[in-house]
């Protein structure tokens, strides 16, 4: 069993798939923080049998839309004073933008110099989002 200390104040994200921790700590930029980052891989789980763990010593801004597409399934626990104070269980976001892009051959941001492209959740078992422009449907890797 591993023993990691407790941290005092910070967020820790629970409940990765295992194998993607890095993946998340990576699309996070968590490597260019001057705090203390933990990332724990293939950790016993009972509801899983292994999974990831990232704890972060520090208040940071997440932002939940990258976290909820790269694994929608984890949790956020926010850490105060070394006790839980608030948690919050993530889902696909409704609507994203500027994250992902468009495959569709002949839709209007293949040609055009488009900075920020919206897409929005069109069915949420599929894991696929339509495109605000041609509604094509883009779908997310299963994880």
């Amino acid at each position: 069993m591993i023993n990691v200390s407790k941290i005092k104040k910070g967020i820790v994200i629970d409940h990765i798939a295992a194998g993607h921790g890095y993946e998340m700590f990576k699309q996070l930029h968590l490597d260019e923080i001057e705090d203390v980052v933990l990332l724990l891989r293939n950790v016993p789980s009972h509801k899983k049998g292994k999974k990831d763990v990232i704890k972060i010593e520090t208040d940071l801004d997440l932002d939940f839309t990258i976290l909820g597409l790269v694994d929608p399934h984890i949790t956020v626990n926010y850490i105060e004073n070394g006790e839980k104070v608030k948690k919050e269980k993530l889902t696909l976001p409704k609507k994203v933008t500027g994250i992902l892009q468009c495959k569709n051959p002949r839709c209007i941001t293949q040609f055009e110099k488009v900075d920020e492209i919206t897409f929005y959740l069109a069915n949420e078992e599929k894991r696929e989002y339509r495109c605000e422009y041609c509604d094509s449907r883009t779908k997310l890797v299963e994880k």
